[in-house]
């Protein structure tokens, strides 16, 4: 059993639903389990209207979660979904991380995430969890390197 738990809303695109077997995989690896209520195709949703979408389905998953992990792939800076979880997320004051992608290369952030992330790591077990509890600020490069040190967010009940 995983010495922590995490809840989390995994944002990221559909093509990628993959990915996120092996990410939470990754963290249980490295003693965090992640309990995720992100939209995925396991959980389809068949709604149509965008605002319903975004209210009655992705809003109370991100509510629910203590944590946004972005799951960064070369098509996730496109996503006009992935930005607005990570806007809504921020609005709430939730932890914002995003991952690369196992071997990401050559790809950019999604612009919220850029503005709004309280941590970026790279493919690494320890890295990740880290930045999910809170333990790391940095932002890292796909390739590892320190982009930029954040000073943890001040949150108020």
């Amino acid at each position: 059993m995983a010495d922590e738990i995490k809840n989390v809303f995994i944002s990221h695109i559909h093509e990628d639903d993959a990915g996120l077997a092996d990410l939470k995989g990754i963290c249980e690896k490295n003693g965090l389990e992640v309990k995720d209520s992100s939209i995925n195709s396991a959980k389809p949703n068949a709604a149509k209207d965008p605002d319903y979408i975004k209210t009655q389905i992705l809003a109370p998953q991100i509510q629910w979660a203590s944590v946004v992990v972005v799951y960064v792939t070369p098509e996730t800076k496109t996503s006009e979904w992935v930005n607005w979880e990570i806007e809504y997320a921020a609005k709430l004051g939730k932890r914002i991380v995003g991952v690369w992608e196992q071997g990401a290369k050559d790809c950019e952030l999604p612009e919220a995430l850029d503005k709004l992330h309280d941590a970026v790591v790279g493919w690494h077990g320890e890295s990740i969890v880290d930045a999910i509890t809170g333990k790391s600020n940095g932002s890292y490069s796909c390739d590892g390197e320190l982009r930029e040190y954040r000073p943890p967010k001040r949150y108020s009940c």
